[in-house]
């Protein structure tokens, strides 16, 4: 296997449940299911789209893959390093290797440092650079993302939204990372800011050799940026494929209903899936038995209501969590 198709980060059944206390003595009385047994991983130099629902679990799993949060079950490996097995001052050492951007850049750059100070600041921790070389990787950060060397020394309240997130990328490529994880890094901004924005990470993918997890719920911002796309619903991965197969051949119900919800103009020839889901986004403490996407499922089958959909893989990867596509599918039609 080459250098550039290694897999640089692997998740196995990664679980993150949040117990739900009660009473004097936080009696736990059950938990929030934000991640279920989520599985999947991303190649050298990959895109990889996560996308869904506000609320079904995609920034839990980020946090979770870059440890701000301890998963509750299931494996992260990371260049071939398990992160669940390492103490926290030897996952200190391993973090400048992955970063996260957060999808408010305002509320996560320090609002008392000027932009120098919170870029020097991993150096001064992680390096043994002299003054001088760390405002010249300043310089050279801030020349990387499109900003100019007298902003230096200003403060995140003299900056535009666009240009506090182009600070925030800034800060998350100091140490040279090899994986970014960016959750939903354009939401907050007007679109063009998100077309300069998203055009940056692009160039930085392909000059740097990043990967990227890129988390939204946009599959419009998801197909300009990401090499394969992961669908998530209720903490689940539905379906995952090429960004290709996904925008063009959606399988899974969830995907094709996500997909008729994007708006098209009226010249442009209409989509095969356009009625919108029924009911709402099952309560994550009680989740559905079976699949979980069945309560709202137009093409629901009883064995829907029962077992849970393993992993169904089509030729180039794709892999869809649907029991049509499945032998259960097949005996329930027959």
């Amino acid at each position: 296997m080459s250098e550039q198709t290694k897999d640089i980060l692997q998740v196995s059944d990664l679980e993150k449940h949040f117990p739900i206390q009660k009473g004097v003595f936080k009696l736990t009385v059950g938990n929030v299911h934000a991640v279920n047994r989520v599985s999947f991983r991303i190649r050298q130099g990959e895109s990889l789209g996560l996308v869904g629902e506000s609320g079904c679990g995609k920034t839990t799993l980020g946090k979770c893959i870059t440890f701000l949060q301890r998963p509750t079950g299931g494996k992260v490996v990371f260049q071939g390093i398990d992160l669940g097995q390492l103490s926290e001052p030897e996952l200190r050492t391993l973090r400048p290797r992955f970063q996260m951007i957060f999808q408010d850049p305002y509320s996560t750059l320090n609002p008392r440092m000027s932009v120098e100070a919170m870029l020097s600041e991993p150096l001064m921790l992680y390096t043994n650079l002299t003054k001088i070389e760390r405002k010249n990787r300043v310089l050279e950060l801030l020349r990387t993302v499109g900003l100019k060397p007298e902003h230096c020394s200003r403060f995140p309240h003299e900056f535009s939204g666009g240009q506090r997130q182009r600070i925030a990328v800034a800060r998350a490529l100091t140490m040279d990372p090899s994986l970014l994880v960016c959750d939903e890094p354009v939401s907050a901004l007007d679109v063009s800011i998100q077309a300069q924005i998203l055009n940056l990470l692009d160039r930085l993918k392909t000059k740097l050799g990043l990967s990227y997890l890129f988390i939204s719920h946009d599959l419009g911002v998801v197909e300009h940026i990401a090499d394969r796309i992961a669908v998530m619903y209720l903490g689940k991965i539905v379906e995952i494929a090429s960004d290709v197969d996904i925008c063009s051949n959606p399988l899974h119900p969830y995907t094709q209903a996500l997909m008729g919800a994007i708006p098209i103009p009226r010249a442009k020839a209409k989509r095969e899936y356009t009625k919108l889901l029924p009911g709402d986004v099952p309560n994550p403490i009680k989740l559905p038995t079976g699949c979980y996407f069945h309560p709202r499922c137009p093409r629901v089958m009883p064995v829907c209501t029962e077992i849970s959909p393993a992993a169904v893989e089509f030729p180039g990867g794709r892999q869809v969590f649907c029991h049509r596509y499945s032998s259960n599918g097949e005996k329930a039609a027959t």
